[in-house]
């Protein structure tokens, strides 16, 4: 008993015509616009069948226009007694046998309001005197949130403690009215000619969901960095305005239990600003300049700058100095990034440790050995093939 659906599907001046009296949304409402009363569009000069109509009130007979991405709920003494999210034409009839309290609709809503409606449904026949509400099912923009100070936490890209000031905005989505409404919007809101908005700066109720929304930013932004799906990279969020929505909706609803409770998630967002702390963007350049650094780039770098001390060296002291250069790149332990000299670059842990004695004049060397070493550096494309010939004449004094 209740709601007669008349007709599904897109509504627009045709039955607007035909029905000189029948309730809608308010026209001029904001797109932040949660929760409002249905007014009146017509009265036909009092011939239509609801003759007894008054604000907010709607009686036998009257008819009811939903638009798309708005649900209709039905009250009396604070108690739902009918809930419409199929976009439509319904009368109100209390009397008629084959009436509905409820029409859910096939969409993802489906399950959570037929779930709510069995929990708070209206316990006894509903008279002849319901309330009319809208209530916004499209996603609801331009919720802001933002920081006075930093929110620090446990960043596994830069594997440390991080922190920023932020700010941003964020999209609500109301996934169950009846939740919403009962255990949500405070009661003042449910009356003609209030509209519930959550970007309302006079709203307690929006601000306390501000204040929800700033407290769980950390545990969030801890979420998604060390989330391995996201690669770990605070640098993504700013692009990745869907991810990171689920990870404040996850904290928020660990926190403060949004969609159990109150049939609220948040549905996406956007990073207006991340200004690090000092500390913080030191630690992130460092990290960006060992990235940078890091596997097969930071190889060729080294590579490179060991070529250009071999051949400044060649320039400069000829074979001896490519040879010492060769002796450098050992003992500064490169020896990864190119084949081994042997007998180049050895050194115990002791004489690490400690500082080396002045060397002994060094003992006359073969020719042929230090050739050999040569030859194994040409190989190694440590020296071209030049140098080579270079020291080569001068360790056989040619």
């Amino acid at each position: 008993m209740g709601l007669i659906q008349a007709a599904i599907g897109a509504i627009g001046g045709t039955l607007a015509d035909q029905w000189k009296d029948f309730y809608t949304v308010p026209s001029g409402l904001a797109p932040t616009a949660a929760l409002f009363a249905a007014v009146p569009q017509g009265q036909n000069a009092g011939r239509g069948s609801n003759t007894k109509g008054s604000d907010g009130v709607i009686t036998n007979g009257s008819k009811i226009l939903v638009p798309e991405g708005y649900g209709l709920v039905l009250m009396q003494d604070g108690a739902i007694t009918g809930f419409a999210a199929e976009a439509g034409a319904y009368e109100w009839n209390s009397e008629a046998q084959d009436s509905q309290s409820i029409f859910a609709g096939n969409g993802i809503v489906s399950p959570l309001i037929t779930t709510s409606w069995e929990r708070f449904k209206f316990g006894g026949r509903p008279s002849t005197q319901q309330r009319a509400y809208f209530v916004t099912l499209k996603e609801l923009p331009n919720n802001r949130f933002g920081t006075q100070s930093e929110i620090y936490w446990d960043d596994a890209y830069m594997n440390a403690q991080v922190g920023a000031v932020t700010r941003g905005t964020y999209t609500l989505k109301i996934t169950d009215p009846i939740l919403f409404i009962k255990n949500f919007v405070p009661a003042k809101y449910l009356e003609p000619g209030q509209v519930f908005d959550f970007t309302d700066l006079e709203n307690d109720a929006a601000s306390q969901l501000f204040n929800e929304v700033v407290g769980s930013l950390a545990p969030a932004f801890s979420l998604y960095t060390n989330d391995p799906s996201k690669g770990n990279r605070i640098t993504k969020i700013q692009q990745d305005s869907i991810g990171f929505a689920q990870s404040l909706s996850a904290a928020v609803e660990q926190n403060y239990q949004w969609s159990t409770a109150r049939g609220l998630v948040i549905a996406a967002t956007a990073i207006i600003a991340i200004e690090y702390d000092e500390n913080t963007r030191e630690l992130l350049k460092n990290v960006q300049r060992a990235d940078a650094l890091a596997g097969a780039r930071g190889n060729s770098n080294l590579q490179a700058s060991v070529a250009a001390g071999f051949e400044a060296a060649g320039e400069n002291a000829g074979a001896g100095g490519i040879f010492g250069m060769g002796m450098a790149a050992g003992t500064a332990g490169l020896g990864g990034l190119q084949q081994p000299v042997p007998g180049v670059g050895a050194q115990s842990t002791q004489q690490q440790a400690t500082p080396a004695p002045a060397p002994a004049a060094p003992a006359a060397e073969d020719p042929m050995a230090k050739l050999a070493k040569f030859k194994e550096m040409l190989d190694a494309g440590l020296i071209s093939q030049e140098d080579y010939d270079a020291a080569k004449a001068k360790a056989l004094g040619l």
